[in-house]
């Protein structure tokens, strides 16, 4: 019964563990939409913007991931 309580605790884990991944997505798709509607950035650099931004947040978060492990 333990290992199925440590499964389904992991299974969580993976969807809401890191709220600062989800945060800061929210805040880069949010801050390129109105840049895009607001024509301060046109829509090809809105893109180019997003998935950079997009690997950006995700890359600092598998390096705090990583750092949070071997720290134990």
């Amino acid at each position: 019964m333990n290992i199925l309580r440590i499964a389904v605790k992991e299974l969580i884990g993976m969807f809401i563990d890191d709220g600062a991944l989800a945060l800061f997505s929210l805040l880069l798709v949010l801050a390129v939409g109105l840049a895009v509607e607001t024509t301060l950035i046109g829509p090809i650099a809105g893109a180019v913007l997003l998935v950079a931004g997009c690997l950006a947040v995700l890359a600092e978060s598998v390096a705090r991931a990583a750092r949070r492990k071997f720290r134990r």
